[in-house]
Order: structure tokens, then sequence, then C-alpha cells
């Protein structure tokens, strides 16, 4: 995975061009999901594809960057309005104790 605006291959520094986008959902407040396009960008040397990931999600994860970088930095919790039980207790935890794993 590359972000925005990258040009070269992360994995042997080739010119990467336009090959495809795919659907991705996003989660956001209010429980509402919506899907937005990823690019997906093909190296020109070593033939590897990488997905474009836009700043407002981050890899691997289907919340919006806004809501975990509100939970990490402890502007939402379960009981902030309109995030009530979304994302769940247990999914903000698991957030915040990886955080705290990788800052050792």
């Amino acid at each position: 995975m590359i972000y925005e605006n990258e040009t070269l291959c992360p994995d042997c520094t080739g010119e990467l061009r336009y090959y495809d986008s795919v659907s991705r959902i996003v989660r956001t407040q209010y429980r509402k999901t919506c899907y937005i396009l990823i690019r997906r960008l093909r190296c020109q040397d070593c033939s590897s594809t990488h997905r474009e990931i836009p700043d407002v999600i981050f890899p691997f994860k289907q919340y919006e960057a806004e809501i975990i970088i509100g939970v990490l930095e402890g502007y939402i919790s379960p009981e902030t309005f309109g995030y009530e039980d979304y994302p769940c207790e247990m999914t903000m935890k698991r957030w915040r104790d990886s955080r705290k794993t990788q800052a050792l």
C-alpha cells in the first residue's frame, strides 16, 4: 500500500501507473457506511500492484481516520454522543492497546 501522490514503487522504486480501481467500505459517525474508490497502481518494472490509500482512512481499518484518531487521543469514548455504540467499546480498547504496544 502506498499513500496518495506516491509515484515510485516501494519494492523496487520503479514507476507506478494507474491499473484499476476497487471499492472500499468506510464506516463513519452515526452508523453510516459509505464506499470510496481506491486506485490500484502497477509497477512498470516489477509488475507488483499497490493500493493508493487516501488520508481519510488507515490501511486495514474500516473506520475513517478521524474516528480512530479521536479514540486514540481520548476525544471519542463509548459515552460520546454519536459514538455510543459505534465503534464498539472492545474495538476502541483494542486500538488503544495496540498503540501502547507500538510505542514501546
